[in-house]
């Protein structure tokens, strides 16, 4: 059986107390410091606080605390592993070289594609990028897969909520069954909610208390363990409490 820990607690003193290659994967979607952009603008009313949304959901991550986050995201990934980053074209270019600095092998920029209209003036944007970084070597499960990933976005209470069958993609491809996937800004819980699915256990912390409740519920109704768990041992001596919410 799969477990999972969801942690309400910022990401850097967070991920800095996890064990050194005790992770597997990262795949995360930070409220970059660009959405302030759109938010300024009003081209997208899920940012704002609002009848009908709010952004008490999540905290803006500005681009200076970058440095840090890469640094601890690559002392916690085990060797031979990948991290993968949501990000939109003007974070894009602040993280990359960044993540470099950090130690990251940077591969290309993915894209998905939400197939639906999104938030603009002109060219209005249909899809993100999802930056592919390498720490070591590891060879993806299907080597045939496009770097274009055709996936519907979704509309539900979770303001900018990923869909879980575009993070099975990257769960797929990246790790096999019984490792570990973390999320550093679960947000919605959508990669904790692929990576149960598929057979990982998975750790995460967000800082909104709202997004603490809407994961925690959405992980419970995969009938997953509740009982907090503690894994020690295996082939990296990792120890890492799973199972529940702490």
């Amino acid at each position: 059986m799969n477990r999972f820990s969801l942690n309400r607690e910022d990401a850097i003193p967070w991920i800095s107390k996890l064990p050194s290659g005790s992770i597997d994967l990262v795949i995360t979607d930070p409220a970059y410091e660009s959405l302030e952009k759109h938010r300024a603008v009003g081209t997208t009313t899920r940012l704002k606080v609002s009848a009908g949304s709010s952004n008490e959901w999540f905290d803006i991550f500005p681009n200076s605390r970058f440095p840090d986050l890469f640094r601890e995201l690559y002392r916690v990934l085990r060797k031979d592993s990948h991290f993968y980053l949501f990000c939109d074209a003007t974070t894009m270019f602040v993280a990359k070289p960044l993540a470099e600095a950090a130690g990251f092998r940077f591969w290309k920029p993915l894209i998905w594609d939400k197939r639906h209209i999104g938030m603009g003036y002109h060219y209005r944007s249909r899809h993100e990028y999802i930056l592919f970084f390498e720490k070591g070597k590891r060879k993806l499960a299907n080597l045939g897969t496009p770097d274009v990933l055709e996936v519907p976005r979704i509309h539900r209470g979770y303001p900018t909520e990923k869909p879980s069958d575009l993070m099975k993609i990257l769960i797929e491809q990246s790790s096999v069954a019984g490792e570990v996937v973390l999320d550093p800004f679960f947000g919605s819980g959508a990669v904790g909610d692929a990576a149960l699915r598929v057979g990982r256990d998975f750790v995460g912390c967000d800082t909104s208390p709202a997004a603490l409740l809407h994961a925690t519920q959405r992980l419970n109704l995969l009938g997953q363990e509740t009982e907090l768990v503690q894994i020690v041992g295996n082939r990296r001596q990792r120890s890492l409490s799973l199972g529940g919410v702490e």
